[in-house]
């Protein structure tokens, strides 16, 4: 194979269909848009959601809950994510295992306002772990391995 039998596959390139260029092209004269008046200009958008003074659907459905602007972000890490972790040789068991450590071994990405184990998997290495939230699953479990869970508080 040489350099110049290099192609695209056939119907991966398409040609962009050149609008407005006379009625022989098929797309000329009003360019696909209809006729004259707010849709056939460029710039609208928002024309969908408009009902005709009517009020629109959106805003007769009813508003429900509330979004926490402040809420605190938290990373979830499952005891199996953990314990995989040490099995790859990424972490010590040994040591005390806290966001910092996780962060380091490439275990999280980046460690928000604090951690939050949850009890998804299983965990067979005794561990020592800091935390600001546990689920009871995951700190049943982490106490059977022979660990203990630090519940730190949360900034």
């Amino acid at each position: 194979m040489k350099l110049n039998d290099l192609s695209d596959n056939t119907g991966a390139r398409k040609n962009r269909i050149r609008v407005g260029r006379g009625i022989g092209s098929g797309k000329g004269k009003t360019s696909g848009r209809g006729v004259k008046g707010q849709k056939s200009r460029s710039g609208v958008s928002g024309i969908r959601a408009y009902e005709g003074g009517q009020m629109p659907l959106y805003m007769r459905l009813p508003k429900r809950g509330f979004t926490k602007p402040n809420r605190a972000k938290f990373v979830e890490i499952n005891i199996g994510r953990i314990q995989a972790a040490i099995d790859a040789g990424k972490l010590d068991a040994a040591k005390k295992i806290n966001a910092a450590n996780l962060e380091e071994a490439g275990v999280i990405r980046r460690a928000y306002e604090g951690l939050r184990l949850l009890g998804t998997g299983e965990i067979k290495a005794k561990i020592d772990i800091e935390v600001v939230h546990a689920s009871a699953g995951a700190k049943a479990a982490v106490e059977k391995a022979g660990g203990t869970v630090t519940v730190l508080e949360s900034k």
